[in-house]
């Protein structure tokens, strides 16, 4: 569905707090534009629009939905509403840039992927740091120079401390929150992208609180003899780590989730291209958006995001099935 020059027109669904980096990538982005904003309240919406020079203001979603003059929705909300609201999305012909985790599951996710399909619109879930420059020289490295893989590692932590936000989203089982979607989908994605390929079988073990996953550890065998651990949680330092090894080197990254630096950052390599890897400026956000408007604009919808997302729901499903029943779980039983 190619869209004329003019530039890509976006709405946000909710006035979360990711929003405000995001609307700093759509600004940073030629051809792009915030259009319009919606909250459960016109009064949040007014004054967020007011905020972040957003035009267009409104107090329901189904109000910006119809807004003929939107090509794109920007969906930061809670991941149990991430279904609904995609696929009246899709449905009323915006291309759709969700946040992570894509649903609350495997299932919602395969219908909200359908729902773009079938409505020729593009589906993007908002994995930023897989479209920084970065990860893609990364990811050169892992297929030609480390040799047969092995093994993967990977954490993504913060701590909460003592202050547990008891009114976050993350916190909360209906609003299907947890540090596994939240933290770990970051993980699960690194360790996908590395091996091209679903796990067969995955253990896990989880500390839960208020109903949701809080601290997990995961094992995942694949085939091939590779392997994969991560770990994500709300009650540990922060961390934002990567290791990938095969059998001729290994390469690390120590803040794969988000550079330290939009001005400059880098990985390392044990073994063959022994050595630090540096990169210039680079703001992941506004490459993500650069990447989704260049997709709609092409005409051709980029099929591999929203598989990829599938896959990454897949694995947490599996993931938290193995955390809550204590067994190891068939990952490919969810094809």
């Amino acid at each position: 569905m190619p869209v004329e020059q003019s530039p890509l027109q976006f709405g946000f669904l909710s006035t979360a707090g990711i929003g405000t980096k995001v609307k700093r990538a759509v600004d940073l982005v030629e051809g792009a534009e915030v259009l319009a904003v919606a909250s459960r309240t016109i009064e949040k919406a007014q004054a967020w629009a007011e905020k972040h020079q957003v035009s267009k203001a409104y107090g329901a979603y189904d109000e910006l939905l119809a807004d003929s003059d939107i090509n794109a929705i920007y969906i930061p909300l809670p991941p149990a509403m991430h279904a609904e609201w995609t696929i009246k999305a899709a449905e009323a012909g915006k291309h759709v840039l969700c946040e992570k985790p894509l649903a609350a599951n495997t299932a919602e996710a395969r219908e909200m992927v359908e729902a773009c399909r079938q409505n020729g619109v593009q589906l993007m879930d908002g994995v930023m740091w897989v479209h920084h420059d970065r990860s893609t020289a990364m990811k050169k490295i892992i297929d030609e120079d480390l040799g047969k893989h092995r093994r993967v590692t990977a954490a993504f932590s913060f701590n909460y401390g003592d202050n547990v936000p008891m009114q976050n989203i993350r916190l909360k089982p209906e609003m299907a929150g947890g540090c596994l979607g939240d933290l770990g989908y970051y993980c699960i994605r690194a360790i996908l992208l590395a091996f091209d390929d679903l796990p067969t079988r995955a253990f896990a073990a989880a500390r839960f609180f208020n109903g949701v996953d809080f601290n997990v550890s995961a094992t995942l065998w694949f085939a091939g003899d590779r392997m994969a651990t991560f770990d994500c949680a709300f009650d540990t330092c922060f961390r934002k780590w990567m290791e990938v090894a095969g059998t001729a080197g290994s390469l690390v990254c120590d803040d794969f989730v988000l550079p330290n630096s939009e001005e400059s950052s880098r990985f390392w390599v044990h073994g063959p291209k022994k050595g630090e890897h540096s990169f210039g400026e680079c703001v992941q956000e506004a490459r993500m958006i650069e990447h989704f408007v260049a997709a709609i604009r092409s005409g051709e919808l980029n099929t591999e995001w929203p598989e990829d997302a599938i896959k990454c729901m897949q694995v947490c499903d599996a993931v938290l099935e193995s955390a809550r029943t204590g067994q190891v779980v068939d990952v490919m039983s969810n094809e």
